[in-house]
């Protein structure tokens, strides 16, 4: 059936279908590389996310962690542990 189904298709139609193909290709690829979120950056996110459910304790270890990267300090793992984790 396949086999078959080559057999229709223009040359132009196959040139386009390859295209895509490899435009969607790049696309998957680009994903798997992008770099993951930085901990202040996904503090960020969670904080606006926690802020719309009223988690105070949540916003606080938040804050915490942007605090800690606005010092130059480490921020607690399990500031950082909360962080990661809410969206799970």
């Amino acid at each position: 059936m396949i086999a078959s189904a080559k057999e229709n298709l223009s040359s132009s139609t196959i040139a386009r279908l390859r295209k895509v193909l490899a435009e969607v290709s790049a696309f998957f690829e680009e994903e798997r590389s992008a770099p993951e979120p930085s901990a202040v950056d996904a503090a960020w996110m969670v904080m606006e996310a926690a802020n719309d459910f009223g988690d105070g304790s949540t916003i606080e270890a938040c804050r915490r962690v942007i605090d800690a990267d606005l010092n130059g300090t480490l921020a607690a793992q399990s500031d950082l542990a909360i962080v990661n984790d809410y969206f799970k």
